[in-house]
């Protein structure tokens, strides 16, 4: 799915011209002998659109060892900014596809497919260009493996002498690992979060490079605050500094050290760290407002940004006084929304922030498009975290209720229900997640305006139905069904259809209230749900016959004698049934059909009743040669749909290709006259529509011969003539406005 615009407005036409060689990459491609694929033509493109289209790939989840070949041809698509974050590579693939490039950045990070962070390095150092030309290198959540490269003696960080910024966090990387990569000469910038150092006094090699250093939650440093302090203090040239700690993980016999050696930084002199203008120490539960206070009061003056989330001191009075300083906590929704911003890869302050950003959106009636783009980065960030997308969920929720979807970008939207998709997905059992997503997906502006994977949402919400039975999420569930389906393509409602279990869950429910004599809307969606699935897709009517669905529609037919909403729909199924001439032997019983003569006959009923009664009996009546029971009740049909004038009733139809048999010159006059007649009544309403649908599908033509014909009778005479009419006008009408614009634009 190709979106024109996105949260920002309309898309660049570059923007759509990558996400058409995505679409089509496949067509665009051929297969070399390992598998992998290899552009067909391949036109030198400019360099930064390179980088663009791996990223593109990257960030739609269709890099692999396969598509990642394209790359390989490094003379035409030459890339400097290279991203597979989060993509399944192997070492080979990664070698031949990717180290050729003189790359200047490169984001390996949660790699899955067997590549550690030895393969990388070793890869990019056997590149000669890339060992100087390398500058940003991210291998955060990688195994480094760095064993295998001992044995051989393979090149170690310090070979790619032009690094300048190197994230390894969440990787197992070692005190001597640090120390070979302290010794690169421009490194600028270090993430060694949640990694297995015990002792940094190796940063004191970078004392004079090093502007930002990144220590969340080591769990394995082992150094006293004095220690601590006296590395910190060496480091001159540092601008930000990230202590901060986990606050789910640590209790409270842990961290004593590291808190105290974060406490004694705050109180301290400025002289210390005197560059620093960025102090994260989020999690750290046991500082004092008093040394926020006094931190505050010696650095106000350069300081640009404060971590304080889960610390309990976000909402310190003296914080509002300080305009530049950004802040991430939970006081506000401006430090909130910091947090998600800067923690998109820390699960637990992800989690912290989300809560205090439900609690915080709970009566929200603005639309807030970014707030919502973070939540689903957050989501996106944390695929398999349910924690995350218990909160997150329900954040959706509170960001996407009532009026406020329909003031939000619809590509955003669109993002927003596929990423509740994928979580209804990754956690299939739990109520709460499923729970928030179907409260979200329940919105008539979001099924029928936003576009996204509807058949997959169908079946999602069908599954979820199957196994749960609380009333009231069941009339949600139901709801949306009733509308996803009529969305459908009738290639995908076929598919759906063969699924004979859909059909036996949404007539249990239709049983199950018929049983306890309920006109609710439970029963009228699940209705509403049956009627679209069977309309034209043989598969499902066979289900709907097999399910002993007929029966069970001729008792509700008869128990809701007075619902004429109820009627309408049973009414609407059958007509479907009626439409299908291999199911029309199945209709052929005497009560039934006598019943449904009943409705057509009754005035007093309600006109779109009577509308499909005559619809069922046009059809059964069109082919007399099947016809099996008393003869004398075929020829009261017949005479009935002649001499009922049918009043105003609007409805739509997907085709009218049923209707092709209805208008043979060899029909009774009472099926004719039914068919031309709903023919009329649509085009009368929205002949713009229908024009083109009857003459593509040759009704059209079918009408002409039935005026021409001598034995036509005079009232189907009478309405072919009108409809012919109608669409002529239309068409002369859309000719003359054509030839306008011709002129105007000439």
């Amino acid at each position: 799915m190709i979106h024109l615009y996105d949260s920002e407005g309309p898309c660049a036409l570059s923007d759509l011209c990558l996400a058409q060689v995505c679409h089509s990459l496949d067509a665009l491609c051929c297969l070399r002998v390992d598998g992998s694929m290899s552009l067909i033509h391949s036109p030198i493109l400019p360099q930064e659109m390179a980088d663009q289209l791996l990223h593109r790939m990257a960030s739609q989840g269709i890099i692999n060892d396969r598509s990642v070949g394209i790359f390989r041809s490094s003379k035409e698509l030459r890339l400097r900014r290279a991203s597979i974050r989060r993509c399944s590579v192997s070492d080979q693939a990664f070698q031949l596809a990717i180290c050729p490039h003189q790359l200047m950045e490169l984001d390996a990070s949660w790699v899955s497919g067997g590549l550690t962070g030895a393969d990388v390095i070793s890869g990019l150092a056997s590149n000669p260009a890339c060992r100087s030309s390398l500058q940003r290198l991210s291998l955060n959540g990688l195994r480094l493996g760095w064993e295998s490269l001992e044995k051989v003696g393979v090149v170690h960080f310090s070979s790619l002498q032009g690094l300048r910024m190197l994230n390894l966090a969440n990787t197992d990387l070692s005190d001597a690992v640090l120390e070979d990569i302290c010794t690169l000469p421009h490194l600028e910038s270090l993430d060694i979060s949640c990694s297995a150092v015990s002792n940094v006094n190796a940063l004191l090699e970078c004392k004079n490079t090093l502007k930002s250093l990144t220590a969340h939650r080591l769990g394995q440093l082992d150094m006293s605050p004095a220690r601590l302090l006296f590395v910190f203090n060496q480091l001159h040239a540092l601008r930000h500094l990230d202590f901060s700690e986990d606050h789910f993980s640590v209790d409270d016999s842990d961290g004593k050290d590291a808190d105290e050696t974060v406490r004694q930084l705050l109180e301290g002199s400025p002289q210390m760290l005197p560059s620093l203008v960025s102090l994260d120490i989020s999690g750290r539960k046991k500082i004092s407002e008093a040394s926020i206070r006094a931190f505050l009061k010696s650095r106000s003056d350069h300081l640009t940004f404060l971590g304080l989330l889960a610390t309990g001191l976000s909402s310190c009075d003296v914080l509002s006084s300080l305009n530049n300083l950004k802040v991430t906590g939970e006081a506000d929704e401006n430090q909130v929304c910091e947090a998600l911003k800067r923690y998109r890869d820390r699960e637990c302050f992800i989690r912290e922030a989300l809560v205090h950003l439900y609690n915080l959106t709970t009566d929200t009636d603005k639309p807030k498009p970014d707030m919502l783009k973070l939540v689903v980065q957050s989501m996106q960030s944390h695929p398999a975290s349910l924690h995350v997308h218990l909160v997150a969920t329900a954040c959706v929720f509170n960001l996407t209720n009532q009026d406020v979807s329909q003031a939000l970008p619809v590509s955003l939207l669109t993002s927003t229900i596929m990423q509740l998709l994928d979580a209804m997905i990754a956690f299939p059992h739990h109520q709460q997640v499923q729970k928030n997503c179907l409260l979200t997906l329940c919105s008539d502006y979001i099924l029928q305006d936003v576009p996204f994977d509807k058949y997959l949402a169908t079946v999602l919400v069908i599954n979820w139905l199957s196994r749960h039975e609380d009333p009231t999420l069941q009339r949600m569930a139901v709801a949306i069904i009733s509308i996803l389906v009529a969305k459908l393509s009738r290639e995908e409602t076929t598919q759906l259809s063969k699924d004979i279990n859909i059909m036996k869950q949404l007539l249990a429910i239709v049983q199950q209230r018929a049983m306890i004599g309920v006109a609710d809307s439970t029963l009228k969606f699940a209705l509403s749900a049956l009627w679209n699935l069977t309309d034209e897709v043989p598969a499902a009517a066979r289900n709907f016959i097999q399910c002993r669905g007929l029966e069970l529609y001729e008792e509700v037919l008869e128990s809701y004698y007075t619902e004429p909403s109820i009627q309408q729909k049973v009414l609407g199924l059958l007509n479907n049934i009626a439409e299908e001439e291999e199911f029309q032997a199945d209709l052929m019983e005497e009560d039934l059909l006598e019943h449904v003569l009943h409705l057509l006959q009754d005035s007093h009923l309600d006109v779109g009743v009577r509308y499909f009664a005559g619809g069922i009996l046009a059809h059964i009546a069109s082919r007399s040669e099947a016809w099996t029971l008393d003869q004398e009740l075929l020829r009261t049909i017949e005479k009935q749909l002649v001499s009922k004038t049918l009043a105003f009733f609007f409805f739509f139809r997907r085709s009218f290709r049923p209707f092709s048999i209805l208008l043979q010159t060899g029909q009774p006059s009472g099926v004719q006259l039914w068919a031309v007649w709903a023919i009329h009544l649509v085009c009368s309403q929205n002949v713009s529509h229908y024009s083109s649908m009857l003459e593509h599908e040759g009704q059209i033509e079918l009408l002409k011969a039935l005026a021409a014909h001598p034995d036509t009778h005079s009232d189907v005479r009478r309405l072919s003539h009108s409809v012919l009419l109608l669409i002529g006008q239309h068409q002369s009408r859309s000719g003359a406005s054509e030839n306008q614009k011709k002129r105007e634009n000439s």
